[in-house]
C-alpha cells in the first residue's frame, strides 16, 4: 500500500457514516456522540462500515457508508434538489465516468455535482446566490468530493469567455437562462460532447431546444421524467395511484 492509498484510506474514514436501525437513520461523525430516544450513541473514531454500535440501552444501530442516493437525503437543502432517477438519467444518457471535465450551472444543494464527482468527473458549478453557494461547499466536504468540485459563486453567462474553448467533456445545467448557455456549447464542448439540460417548463424546455438545433447540435432529444411506484398487496399489483411522479423535462443533445 502507498502512502497515497493510506492517506485515501484516512480521508474515507474521516467521513460521517449512516447509523440505521429499521426505518430510522441517522448521519454522525466518527469520534461523535449522539443522544437518541433509544439511547446514547458513542461512534468510535475508527468506526467502519458493516459493524454494529449499541445504545447505552442496547439497542443496536447496523453502520452503513454514505452512498450515492443518501446524498439527496442528507445534504443541507437551499431548494429542491435533483433527485436521484434524474441524476441517474444526466449520468446514463451522457456516460459520465472517470476523468471527465464537467461544466455546470445552478448548483443548488449540490446533488448533482456530488454525484457526477462521485463517478470520477471533475466539476466546475456556478452558483448565483453566494449562500447556496457556501452551503453547497459544505455538502462537497460532506459527500468528500471537495477536491473534485470547484463551487464558483457567480452567474455562468457572465463567466463564458473567461472559460478555455473545448475544455469540457459536459455541460449541465438547471438555471431559467439555459437556452443562452447552449448557444455557447459548440465553443465549450469537445467534439463528441454532450449537453444536459434540466427544465421544469414546457416553454423553458422549448427554448432549449430550439437553441441546441440552431447551433448545430445533434441527437437534440427531450424526455419528461416520470415514475410510478408500483403497490403489491393481497388484491393484486398495480401502479400507485398517487399523482403522477413528474419531476421535469430533461434535454439531452451532442457536440457532433
Amino acid at each position: 500500500m502507498t502512502d497515497a492509498d493510506r492517506d485515501a484510506g484516512d480521508d474515507e474514514s474521516r467521513l460521517p457514516v449512516l447509523l440505521v436501525r429499521g426505518d430510522r437513520e441517522f448521519l454522525v461523525e466518527p469520534g461523535e456522540e449522539m443522544g437518541t430516544d433509544l439511547g446514547v450513541l458513542e461512534v468510535p473514531e475508527d468506526v467502519e462500515a458493516g459493524e454494529t454500535i449499541e445504545t447505552h440501552l442496547g439497542d443496536a444501530f447496523e453502520v452503513r457508508r454514505l452512498r450515492g442516493p443518501d446524498l439527496f437525503h442528507h445534504f443541507e437543502r437551499t431548494g429542491a434538489p435533483m433527485v436521484p432517477r434524474d441524476v441517474g438519467l444526466v449520468i446514463g444518457e451522457t456516460g459520465i465516468s472517470q476523468g471527465d471535465r464537467v461544466l455546470d450551472a445552478g448548483t443548488g444543494t449540490g446533488v448533482l455535482s456530488a454525484s457526477m464527482a462521485r463517478a470520477g468527473a471533475s466539476v466546475v458549478t456556478y452558483e448565483r446566490n453566494p449562500e447556496f453557494a457556501d452551503v453547497a461547499r459544505e455538502n462537497m466536504e460532506l459527500g468528500g468530493v471537495a477536491d473534485a468540485v470547484d463551487i464558483r459563486t457567480g452567474d455562468l453567462s457572465e463567466e463564458l469567455e473567461t472559460l478555455e474553448p473545448s475544455s469540457f467533456d459536459v455541460l449541465t445545467l438547471d438555471t431559467g437562462d439555459a437556452a443562452e448557455i447552449v448557444a455557447h456549447a459548440p465553443d465549450l464542448l469537445v467534439d463528441g460532447g454532450f449537453v444536459a439540460v434540466y427544465s421544469p417548463f414546457i416553454e423553458s424546455t422549448r427554448a432549449v431546444v430550439d437553441a441546441a438545433c440552431e447551433v448545430g447540435l445533434s441527437n437534440v432529444t427531450t424526455r419528461e421524467t416520470i415514475q410510478r411506484e408500483m403497490q403489491f398487496d393481497d388484491r393484486g399489483s398495480r401502479p400507485s395511484t398517487a399523482p403522477v411522479g413528474h419531476t421535469g423535462y430533461l434535454t439531452i443533445a451532442r457536440n457532433v
